[in-house]
């Protein structure tokens, strides 16, 4: 077979996969009870759906619901072996009786809704290959390609990435100002680095995370990654600078090679939100500061109710130890565990045993110790433990742990903070105690308990010293807040609460009541600028006063100044409340006092009623 007929030959699979892509979303949308797929289910879907149970339990979350049913009895005895995610999930829902699936709860409209959107997503991705395809058998032929503004395309963000709504930027930087308050009020100063790093700078820092790295060519000899996160960055800018002593917080975006998961806030490029105390301080006092900023941070924006978890890698490497981890593998076993808030133990169990060769005897010993979580009564337990007693490691992460949790009392957290043994964080960089804050759902609604974490930390002792000539350690401890999954939750209870969020932080519209009064218009307007008032006014010459008063209601703009004939003769303008539709007349030289007064009186939090 000739180069051109391979290439036809692709280009004729490939119009058939999309064919019969098409055929699957398009046969089952006429059935509107829930999903894009038909009978018997298309094996060309079938990565798809691996893909998509990647980050969930189930279709529906992380409950099984009627879809999970129905996709089930679509596949009938076609068990997904070669799809790990697909066949975790087959296995689970085939553990139920077919009774037991039929009570299944019905599915969860905005799940399905966003599962539907990811089919369309894979539609889009095949189609696009296929024109790909055809573009270079039109060129194999000879021909001039098509260029990009003849050749149809599909018009989409890459993969794991979005784009932002003035809405939905108004609500981020509500948040980014609220979480850089809390910094500032804890004394930190801010720095910023580059998007992307020589890659021997980031590479051996995050274990089997390196492979999410993102790669780029070869600029002029240096061989440069982007950033994974914003710690590494800060540990090479400490060495590179000698700085032994600093309290600094960064908030920029960061790149992963990851599989999104976009409902859940899991994108490819995101913001981080970093506060880092560097410096030889006493143990557990900035450690416990950090989770006490998460806490702040949290509470400020009012989210859900959460819980910090703590741990302490010491405390892990002498558990491991204990239970008789050979140490070459500590971190790739760590790295097993920190799967925990994703995947069952059973799971876990199977990758440390079949995949890292633990035995099956220390992997029950590590479970059994993973299993707990609590106080300071579970400290004083463990302390007692016939195996922990013994090793020194867990000794030290005990006392350490102990520590720390009577500094949070002290700061009052300590209903909020929980010392859990799954907590691992995977990352090599960690030298000492670890956090995460998860958010918790709302059990009275059915919501799995835990809804994701929102930011995680913890020390760092040996990282600057990795870029330093001469070794020079710089102990220091942090934290990264996900703002991308808090904004999120944010979207969510605001939709949920029927509010809208003011996209300007306009204070006044000046309108005009009668035609030619332009000038004046500008003249207001001016005067209030001037007087470091935010207002807006029509661009049309001569607007209609009903339009532009329903420009206010639009936009949330509280305050319309209304200007006349009349009004200029007086020397007044009409001052009126947008939402209560009361009008006040104000002489033009109180106007900026006036609008100052009423402005402040108003609590203007950035979201109004929809």
């Amino acid at each position: 077979m000739s180069a051109k007929e391979a290439l036809e030959q692709q280009v004729k699979d490939q119009a058939d996969m999309v064919r019969k892509l098409k055929a699957a979303k398009e046969s089952k949308e006429r059935d509107k009870e829930w999903v894009p797929f038909q009978v018997p289910l298309r094996a060309e879907l079938y990565p798809h759906l691996n893909n998509y149970l990647s980050e969930r339990s189930y279709f529906n979350g992380y409950q099984p619901s009627s879809v999970d049913n129905y996709l089930f009895e679509c596949l009938g005895a076609q068990e997904p072996l070669n799809l790990p995610h697909l066949h975790r999930w087959y296995r689970h829902i085939g553990s139920y009786s077919a009774q037991e699936r039929g009570s299944f709860r019905a599915s969860d409209p905005a799940e399905l809704q966003h599962l539907k959107h990811c089919v369309q997503s894979q539609i889009a991705e095949e189609v696009s290959k296929l024109l790909d395809l055809k573009a270079q058998l039109v060129a194999e032929d000879g021909t001039v390609a098509p260029t990009n503004v003849n050749q149809k395309f599909t018009l989409k963000t890459a993969k794991g990435t979005r784009d932002y709504s003035p809405e939905q930027m108004a609500l981020r930087l509500s948040v980014l100002n609220k979480i850089v308050a809390v910094f500032k009020k804890h004394g930190a100063v801010t720095i910023d680095t580059p998007v992307f790093e020589l890659k021997e700078v980031l590479t051996g820092k995050y274990g089997e995370d390196s492979k999410l790295i993102y790669d780029l060519k070869d600029q002029g000899g240096e061989i440069l990654s982007l950033r994974y996160d914003l710690t590494v960055p800060f540990a090479r800018y400490l060495a590179m600078n000698k700085i032994s002593n600093i309290k600094r917080y960064h908030i920029a975006k960061v790149y992963r090679r990851d599989n999104p998961s976009m409902s859940r806030g899991r994108y490819r490029e995101f913001y981080q939100c970093d506060f880092d105390i560097a410096g030889a301080f006493d143990p557990m006092i900035p450690d416990a500061e950090c989770i006490k900023i998460v806490a702040e941070i949290l509470d400020s924006l009012n989210v859900a109710s959460y819980v910090v978890k703590v741990n302490h890698r010491l405390l892990l490497d002498g558990m491991f130890e204990a239970c008789g981890v050979p140490l070459d593998s500590f971190r790739s076993i760590c790295s097993a565990v920190d799967k925990l808030d994703k995947a069952s133990w059973q799971d876990v169990k199977k990758e440390m045993v079949e995949e890292k060769g633990l035995s099956e005897a220390a992997a029950d010993q590590i479970g059994e110790y993973v299993k707990l979580n609590g106080g300071k009564e579970l400290v004083e337990k463990l302390l007692s433990d016939d195996t922990l007693s013994k090793n020194k490691s867990a000794l030290e992460g005990l006392e350490a742990i102990k520590l720390l949790l009577g500094y949070c009392e002290i700061f009052h957290i300590s209903d909020k903070v929980s010392f859990d043994l799954s907590l691992a964080r995977g990352l090599d960089y960690y030298t000492g105690v670890i956090y995460e804050a998860v958010l918790l759902g709302d059990a009275s609604k059915g919501e799995e308990v835990s809804v994701g974490s929102v930011a995680g930390g913890g020390r760092y002792d040996n990282l600057v010293g990795m870029f330093d000539v001469k070794n020079k350690q710089v102990p220091c401890v942090g934290v990264s807040l996900g703002v991308e999954r808090l904004f999120a939750v944010l979207e969510q209870k605001i939709h949920a609460a029927n509010r809208k969020v003011r996209t300007t932080e306009v204070d006044a519209y000046v309108c005009t009541a009668q035609k030619n009064l332009v000038e004046e218009r500008l003249k207001l307007c001016n005067q209030l600028w001037e007087d470091d008032f935010k207002v807006e006014y029509s661009y049309k010459k001569n607007p209609k006063l009903l339009a532009q008063l329903q420009y206010c209601e639009e936009n949330s703009i509280p305050f319309a100044i209304i200007l006349g004939e009349s009004e200029i003769k007086n020397g007044v303008v009409k001052l009126r409340n947008v939402l209560s539709r009361e009008e006040t007349e104000v002489k033009r030289s109180a106007l900026a006092d006036e609008l100052r007064r009423r402005l402040g009186e108003l609590n203007l939090n950035g979201t109004v009623p929809a």
